[in-house]
């Protein structure tokens, strides 16, 4: 109760950090070309173009990664930590999707998917290229303290090439040591590795790695490299020996290197579904009971283990915004991984993290736009979250109001429409803009408001003399049958342009249309028949006896039935007005017959 502060609650707070603007865009633009090729694709293709748009959605997470690294590094002096954090965020959803792409959009088979996984644990686990340069920069790289690691790690992640160049360095600083290198080098040469595109079976493959792995374990129990015990170690390692391998774990950092590195060199022929075996006793032996798993330990134990909906539940609890389970949802449900997952509201999985993604963009002032089209490949409720969160767009300018108003015709939303008119419409109204008003309210097809403002132009003409936006006026067209009054502006817009072009008839032929066929307000009959004098005071004669009747009836009508009577006689002016159109008519009428008497005696 004694608390003073205010909290602001935001339905998801990282669509406001400005670094992660280009997730959001970039994504929106790949997850739009999915949705139409949808249908073009099929068989081979169509899973190759499916590999590649999640390469193409992680390419979009590591681009916002080093546009977070460069923010980071410029404010290192500030310890700015919310960049620190977001990079890890990210660093965590590209290894996370990546493994998701290996087991279930390419869905690698025994062979490549241990090479799969190698590049997988290359590419985000441990970094040597920094330590790589410090040793190889060094005037002697085998006495470099770090040497040894960087073989090691080489080894660990199967890049037996460079581990070799390494050793070359070291046999050539110990020439006493040269056998042995050439022995683990000719091993390391030889080792069978499963490749793509190889027309060897698995059989083969396994034949070979079992002869080598024999050759090994031959040279190790001969003692070849008991003199070296950094050699010796190796050998351990490429015969799989998990003591071995488990002492280099500080190079390592985590279980899943462990795990990759333990199929490798022990089962590089695993198939997909026994990795949850390997990966569950890797983790055990890894962790060792020291530390219990991270919840990023058990997203990709929940991957290893094929549980695909653990791994989007998972992902949903943990990672801060809907984008990462939003779009891998969508890309498995296209990999047809998702269709027997139905939620107990009646939408599937994909739909019900779509429309959450979409309404956080929805709180934003312009990613909302993006929103749109995530709702319109939302099949069964996607119109219905448009129809809702669109009316809560704040239109703070027209230009914005436009925007959203095209958005609604494009897809027919006439409800929504009319609302947008309605509020932009009376907005124009308070700040005195008419005609921005009048043409809201026509777009809005509202008779009602087309009438009240109407009104208020006619009021400003009595008041100004003159029509402001007589643009718009001029340009009505069938518009100006929404509304009786709209009509009647329309019309005496028209009076005046015909009366300043001086085509006196026809404007006289409309001004009377005006009265008696009652478009005319009678509040504003007073203000016809004062326009009528300069017609009725003309050389030439303008209306015809049979008009001027129509005028004097509309004029006795005017002053006899107006309920303020009394107090229309008491106005000089208007009394005035009376008194001279009476005797303008009685002219006109004198004019007329004379005229047209002296028309029939000839």
């Amino acid at each position: 109760p004694s608390s003073s502060q205010v909290f602001v609650v935001r339905r998801d707070q990282d669509i406001y950090i400005q670094t992660l603007r280009k997730l959001f865009n970039e994504s929106h633009g790949i997850f739009m070309g999915l949705q139409r090729s949808e249908e073009e694709l099929a068989g081979k293709s169509r899973k190759a173009h499916l590999v590649q748009v999640s390469k193409n959605y992680r390419s979009v997470i590591r681009a916002c990664m080093e546009d977070m690294h460069e923010a980071a590094g410029k404010f290192v002096s500030l310890k700015f930590g919310p960049a620190f954090l977001q990079v890890s965020i990210l660093s965590a959803m590209e290894l996370i999707w990546n493994l998701c792409e290996i087991l279930f959009v390419e869905a690698a088979t025994a062979g490549p998917l241990l090479l799969r996984l190698l590049d997988w644990v290359r590419l985000h686990v441990c970094d040597v290229d920094s330590m790589v340069r410090e040793v190889l920069s060094s005037e002697s790289p085998s006495k470099h303290k770090l040497f040894w690691n960087v073989v090691d790690i080489f080894v660990l992640q199967g890049r037996m090439d460079e581990a070799r160049h390494l050793l070359s360095k070291e046999a050539s600083a110990n020439p006493t040591s040269m056998n042995m290198y050439k022995i683990l080098d000719e091993l390391m040469k030889k080792m069978p590795v499963p490749s793509i595109g190889n027309t060897q079976t698995l059989t083969e493959l396994e034949l070979k790695w079992q002869h080598w792995h024999e050759e090994c374990q031959r040279y190790l129990q001969d003692g070849t490299f008991a003199s070296s015990p950094h050699m010796e170690s190796i050998c351990k390692i490429l015969l799989g020996d998990e003591d071995a391998i488990l002492e280099k774990k500080e190079l390592m950092t985590t279980w899943y290197h462990f795990l990759v590195t333990r199929l490798l060199y022990s089962h590089p022929t695993v198939k997909p579904v026994e990795l949850r075996f390997y990966a569950q006793s890797s983790m055990d032996l890894f962790l060792g009971g020291e530390s219990s798993p991270e919840p990023l330990d058990m997203i990709l134990m929940a991957a290893f283990e094929f549980e695909i909906h653990q791994v989007i539940k998972e992902c949903s609890i943990v990672l801060s915004n809907w984008w990462f389970v939003a779009h891998l949802t969508d890309l498995l449900d296209h990999c047809k991984l998702l269709q027997s997952h139905n939620l107990y509201f009646g939408s599937n999985m994909r739909e019900f993290l779509l429309l959450e993604y979409a309404s956080g963009l929805f709180s934003h002032h312009s990613l909302w736009q993006l929103g749109v089209d995530y709702f319109d490949h939302c099949p069964e409720y996607g119109r219905v979250y448009l129809e809702l969160h669109i009316e809560r767009i704040p239109l703070s300018t027209e230009q914005k109001a436009l925007k959203v108003l095209r958005i609604c015709e494009q897809r027919q939303m006439q409800e929504q429409v009319r609302s947008i008119c309605k509020i932009m419409a009376m907005k124009a109204l308070r700040n005195n803009r008419l005609g921005s008003a009048l043409s809201w309210s026509i777009r809005a097809k509202d008779a009602a408001f087309a009438t009240l403002i109407s009104d208020r132009f006619l009021k400003d003409y009595c008041e100004r003399g003159c029509f402001s936006d007589l643009d718009l006026i001029d340009n009505l067209g069938p518009s100006m049958l929404l509304s009786d009054r709209l009509t009647f502006l329309g019309k005496y817009r028209e009076f005046h342009r015909l009366y300043g072009e001086k085509r006196f008839s026809e404007a006289a032929r409309l001004l009377l249309t005006l009265m008696t066929a009652h478009i005319a307000p009678c509040s504003f009959w007073m203000t016809l028949l004062t326009d009528a004098l300069p017609l009725l005071e003309q050389k030439e004669v303008i209306f015809s006896a049979e008009q001027t009747y129509e005028l004097m009836r509309c004029l006795e009508d005017l002053t006899a039935g107006n309920p303020d009577k009394q107090k229309f006689q008491d106005d000089d002016v208007e009394t005035t007005k009376v008194e001279m159109l009476r005797l303008a008519l009685a002219r006109n009428l004198a004019r007329v017959i004379v005229k047209e008497g002296t028309v029939e005696g000839s």
